[in-house]
């Protein structure tokens, strides 16, 4: 069996479900970021918004960076995935070490506000995506709304 190529998938418009559900989650984050950023940036001022943004820009990459390595490897093979899945996020954790180890003693830096952001928004996120992601090959990413299930029956 042959390898799909991204031509091919475009010419029977399918997209990598994993690339669906991240822009889904970037989407998610822009309307949930600009919350976080005044709400903390009422309570720790400017070096708390910046540090919340930071986080939030750390978490939004986590998950394009996530869902690029998959989708990638999904191409390949199946063992091929298996182990993008579980290397790739000891990685992208240890980047995200970095990511914070870097800044840490940056006069900008509140490190409550960027925590509670980057653990919080990750799973907020992920919770809030559960109940949009489809489990089923038919859809297998996001479940279809009824727009979309009429413009795919015409």
């Amino acid at each position: 069996m042959g390898e799909v190529t991204d031509f091919e998938l475009a010419a029977i418009g399918a997209t990598a479900p994993e690339s669906v559900i991240a822009k889904d989650m970037v989407k998610k984050a822009a309307i949930v970021g600009p919350i976080l950023i005044l709400v903390f940036g009422l309570i720790w001022g400017l070096d708390g918004a910046l540090s919340t943004a930071y986080g939030l820009a750390l978490v939004v990459a986590n998950f394009v960076l996530a869902a690029a390595m998959l989708s990638y490897a999904g191409r390949i093979s199946p063992g091929f995935l298996m182990g993008a899945a579980l290397f790739g996020y000891l990685i992208r954790l240890t980047l995200i070490f970095l990511a914070i180890w870097l800044v840490k003693e940056a006069s900008w830096v509140e490190l409550v506000p960027m925590g509670l952001t980057i653990i919080g928004t990750h799973l907020g996120l992920l919770m809030w995506e559960m109940k949009y992601v489809s489990l089923s090959l038919a859809y297998p990413a996001l479940k279809p709304t009824a727009a979309s299930k009429e413009s795919s029956s015409k």
